[in-house]
Parts: C-alpha cells; structure tokens; sequence
C-alpha cells in the first residue's frame, strides 16, 4: 500500500472513531472492536489500523492493553491535557515556544483562575489535595525535582477551583514544560536552599488568600510568586 494510501486508511478510521464518539455510539469506557475487525470493516491493513490507534492513544483519546480481563482491548478513555503536555514539551524543548511566552500565559491562566475560584462553590475537602502537598513541600529532605514537582501540582491543583475544565486541562498541560524551566534555572543557577525558603513563604501566603475566598488578593500573589521566580530563572 502507497503512502497516500496509507494516510487515507488511517484517516479514514480517525474519522469513523471521532463520528461514532460524536453521535454516542461510543462512550467512555467502550471498548473498541480488535484490530482485525476494524480492518475487515474498513477493507484496510492491520497495521493501517494499529497506526490509527497509536495516534489516538498519543492524543490521549484510547488506551490499549494487552492480556485478557476488564483492562484489557482497547478502551475509550479521555486524558486531553496528555497530548497538549506532550505538545508544549516538545515546542518549548525546540525553542519554538519561547519560556516567556510560558510564563505569560501561566500567569493569565493561574490569575483568571484564583480570581474565579473565590466565587466557585469548591467545598472545604476539594481545597485539601494542594494543602497535602503544600505540607509536603514543607520537608526539608525533599530534593530540588521532587520539590517542583509538588510545586506544579500545587499549582494546578488551585487553579482546578475555579471550575473551568478547559482551563484546568491546559495548566494540567503546562505543568512539565513549567517544570522543565523551574528544573533547568536550579541546575544552572543554583541557590536552592534560599529559593525554597521563599517559595514556601510564597505557597503559603496564596493558599490562605484562596482559603478565604479573596480572589484579588489570590491572583496578586500568584503573579508575584511567578514573576519573582521567573527573575531569578533568568
């Protein structure tokens, strides 16, 4: 089969997934008929097939495993922040995707979502996933990679709140490209041990804001914490 060919087999199956999710024939949790099937339905290749799959999987839209049981075949599932994560790491890590542009755009994501999540009907059990890991963070044994990564979640964890899904799937999305520069300014500027110091004074301070519902005093600080890292990360 010509590459053209090829392209329009796996199109073709792309499309049948994406018209059958639209319509409800497939719902979360379906499991997708086996390779053979889809290929017989669609007079395609296997492999044409299995190509269709792996593209919905890196998209975050299936997930296949192999072996028998409840798990096992392929399965509709939903992870959109996935393939944005994969994208934005990829970009940034070209230079395509310049940090400050990163940044910026964390900053307007994180205040719009602070601001809105004093008026947000979050309950008191939602706010305690970033208080566990704000007292995580609190452990001074905690190497620098394993702090950042408490930090994002932190981070994303907060902006959650405001009850906005597509706004939570991109800060979700942002975390590793985040990381990655958080990451790469500790290893190339050094200093941790007094960076950490004020970034848990930083963490505390927004978190008390959000506890008690002030959303212009939560987004101020947010801000403030971003741009005073991302000065020290330059």
């Amino acid at each position: 089969m010509s590459e053209t060919a090829t392209g329009r087999a796996h199109d073709a199956v792309l499309r049948h997934i994406e018209n059958s999710l639209r319509s409800g024939e497939l719902k979360l949790g379906d499991r997708l008929p086996g390779e053979r099937a889809l290929a017989e339905q669609f007079g395609i290749s296997r492999a044409s097939v299995r190509d269709a799959i792996r593209s919905l999987e890196v998209l975050g839209v299936l997930r296949s495993a192999t072996g028998s049981g409840p798990n096992s075949g392929t399965i509709v599932v939903s992870d959109p922040s996935s393939a944005l994560g994969v994208a934005l790491r990829m970009h940034v890590a070209s230079h395509h995707l310049p940090v400050n542009d990163v940044v910026e755009a964390r900053i307007m994501m994180e205040t719009w979502s602070l601001e809105h999540a004093a008026a947000a009907p979050w309950t008191p059990d939602q706010l305690d996933d970033a208080r566990r890991l704000l007292d995580a963070m609190d452990d001074d044994a905690l190497p620098s990679q394993i702090f950042t990564l408490l930090d994002a979640q932190f981070h994303v964890a907060l902006s959650a709140l405001a009850g906005n899904v597509v706004v939570s799937t991109m800060m979700e999305s942002l975390r590793e490209a985040i990381r990655g520069y958080i990451d790469d300014a500790v290893t190339r500027r050094g200093g941790w041990d007094a960076a950490v110091h004020v970034l848990r004074e930083h963490h505390r301070g927004i978190f008390e804001a959000v506890e008690a519902r002030d959303g212009e005093r939560s987004a101020r600080l947010v801000r403030e914490h971003i741009e005073w890292f991302y000065r020290q990360a330059l």
